[in-house]
């Protein structure tokens, strides 16, 4: 497509704008708790733009969130070829593509193989597994890896699409344990070759510059919400009932409930109160363990998965919001994450922990309250003081959904996308020994 100066920074729809081809890379899809990735695909198809969503391997596609049915995204799904981690047998089958298929498609194959245009792609044969498939791909614009971890994959795209611009995005694994587990020089490669860095919170972005990344290529991109789904609701306290706490997440390490369940033990020595969470994964026989030996049967409920009716059902009849994130030992950390949005959104006032990117989401004695992590006896206290105060319960419930409609809210980000987009294509591309280089700085473009 044509490129042009594109203006940013005014937040206005780019609607008569030429049409975008898009490609999302994941590790899967659809996965019901990735709704970050189904709201940005819908948000570009609703700007009439073109998305197509490349995964390493499909999803559970018995269960589907809504919009994925809505806009038909599992028709625009493109599973990426399989490459054998053997190398000895991804060798053999290498030679058998290249038998199969090297007299139709000479070229293509050729160029795969090419080390000095694909590097380490072509070396470790990755681009020629890719090669014949991509005879099928589209003309893509952009190249979105929704994951840090994805470059790899992202870059073998772009290989076919050499006038796209490769966009990416970390989210939080990527950004810590991943990393963690595999080096601080494990993103040097594609902080050279991507041409824009995105992160869902500035506690990631800090840590992305510090990492090398460059600090006038990356910005901060929040994970949005559609605040119209989630009514307000002030609320208040009717004595003698009891106080209902609610919480959203899978079931593991990094999400915390083994310290909100000791807590709630603790509160319920002093209140009558049900904690509901709703979620599931493997650490479920382990929590049901801990709350029948805490003697809280009937008072702490595992509800297993819920869909979003469902979670806003449950949350329209909760008092309060406890959300205690934790970093994992493996060194997994959370973003600003999307069911303390939704329950901000809805009025709850919240409590959570001092984790990650939580703190630019919650506002300490504004919207809840926040404690170090890890520490049952600080929630349980929050939970306690808020308990004691049901007047501030509609002051704070207002606070974060104002603050969440602020911040958050999807429609904006969405438009903000859009435009980043167009700025990338817009500006000229200059190569200086494989590394972009003469970029006018987009850090500060279309900020949230």
């Amino acid at each position: 497509m044509p490129k042009r100066r594109t203006e940013i920074g005014d937040g206005s729809a780019d609607m008569t704008a030429e049409k975008m081809r898009v490609a999302f890379v994941v590790h899967e899809f659809p996965v019901l708790s990735e709704t970050f990735i189904v709201n940005q695909a819908i948000g570009l198809m609703d700007r009439g733009h073109e998305v197509d969503i490349f995964t390493r391997q499909l999803g559970d596609t018995d269960k589907l969130h809504p919009d994925v049915c809505r806009y038909g995204l599992l028709e625009r799904v493109r599973v990426l070829p399989e490459v054998p981690e053997n190398y000895g047998w991804r060798i053999v089958s290498a030679i058998a593509l290249i038998l199969k298929y090297g007299y139709r498609y000479p070229g293509p194959i050729l160029r795969s193989l090419n080390p000095f245009t694909r590097g380490i792609r072509a070396l470790s044969l990755w681009s020629l597994f890719t090669a014949i498939p991509a005879l099928s791909w589209p003309r893509y614009d952009i190249v979105h890896c929704q994951f840090g971890n994805l470059g790899f994959h992202g870059l073998l795209i772009q290989d076919f699409n050499p006038a796209a611009k490769l966009v990416m995005m970390f989210r939080g694994f990527d950004i810590s344990q991943y990393l963690r587990d595999k080096g601080d020089r494990l993103y040097t490669s594609i902080f050279a070759k991507a041409d824009f860095f995105l992160t869902n919170c500035d506690f990631f972005r800090r840590r992305l510059v510090a990492l090398g990344c460059p600090a006038d290529r990356v910005r901060v991109h929040y994970s949005g919400l559609d605040c119209e789904k989630f009514a307000l609701k002030l609320r208040a306290y009717e004595p003698g009932a009891p106080v209902r706490i609610a919480a959203t997440g899978r079931l593991v390490e990094k999400k915390g409930f083994e310290y909100s369940i000791r807590a709630i033990a603790q509160v319920a020595k002093q209140v009558p109160v049900i904690y509901d969470i709703m979620g599931d994964g493997p650490l479920r026989p382990e929590l049901s363990a801990l709350i029948e030996s805490l003697g809280l049967s009937g008072r702490v409920r595992l509800l297993g998965w819920c869909d979003e009716a469902e979670i806003i059902r449950v949350l329209e009849h909760a008092h309060l919001f406890v959300a205690p994130s934790v970093t994992a030992a493996s060194g997994n950390q959370d973003a600003p994450i999307n069911v303390l949005k939704e329950a901000m959104a809805l009025g709850l006032p919240v409590v959570s922990t001092y984790h990650g990117g939580i703190p630019e989401l919650v506002q300490d004695g504004v919207s809840g309250r926040l404690v170090p992590e890890r520490d049952a006896d600080a929630i349980a206290q929050a939970l306690l003081e808020l308990i004691a105060r049901p007047d501030r319960w509609p002051q704070m419930g207002q606070a974060g959904r104002d603050y969440v409609k602020a911040h958050y809210d999807l429609h904006t980000l969405n438009e903000q996308l859009a435009l980043l987009y167009r700025a990338l294509l817009a500006e000229d591309r200059t190569l200086n020994n494989g590394k972009t280089a003469n970029k006018r700085p987009l850090s500060q473009a279309v900020n949230p």
